[in-house]
């Protein structure tokens, strides 16, 4: 076996392998504490000369953003009112046709029961006239056919009676 002497030590196979695991892990461990230091350094310095950037131009669109949103809001605002001012008048004037509507049906309603009315009193009254023109009618014919036996018979008596007259016959010389 191997055997190495150091500082008056002794140190055998076994040992060194221990050895040179706790010396490469020391090292490694070394190592990673330097780079870690390092990286600490070189991000310290980083910070140190870090300069925020320059956001006033996106603070200046924010701004811009936020203002233009204030308008649509508003403006959404008075849309918002004019819909209901428009609804309500729409409501309303719904409201006025039905009400006109429904006093129109009642006067047409009306208006048709008096037409019927008429209708049927004039019709009585068609019948009514039309039977005492018919009555009237049959009474002048009566009057007339009598009127007329009177005047053929005065006629007949005269032409009767001129036939009989001798004088009747004499002719003018």
């Amino acid at each position: 076996m191997a055997e190495i002497e150091f500082g008056g030590m002794k140190f055998k196979g076994g040992k060194i392998f221990v050895i040179l695991t706790l010396l490469s892990t020391l090292a490694g461990g070394l190592w990673a504490g330097f780079e870690f230091y390092k990286d600490y350094t070189d991000m310290r310095e980083k910070i140190e000369t870090y300069t925020a950037p320059d956001l006033s131009d996106y603070d200046k669109r924010i701004e811009l953003v936020k203002q233009k949103l204030e308008m649509l809001e508003s403006e959404i605002g008075i849309i918002l009112d004019e819909v209901t001012l428009v609804a309500d008048v729409a409501k309303e004037l719904k409201n006025d046709l039905k009400s006109d509507v429904r006093r129109i049906e009642t006067i047409v309603e009306d208006v048709e029961t008096r037409v019927k009315e008429d209708s049927r009193e004039i019709n009585r009254d068609i019948k009514i006239a039309s039977k005492d023109i018919d009555d009237k009618m049959d009474s002048l014919s009566t009057k007339l056919s009598t009127q007329m036996k009177q005047l053929q018979e005065e006629i007949t008596d005269k032409i009767q009676k001129a036939l009989e007259n001798p004088l009747a016959n004499m002719r003018k010389n």
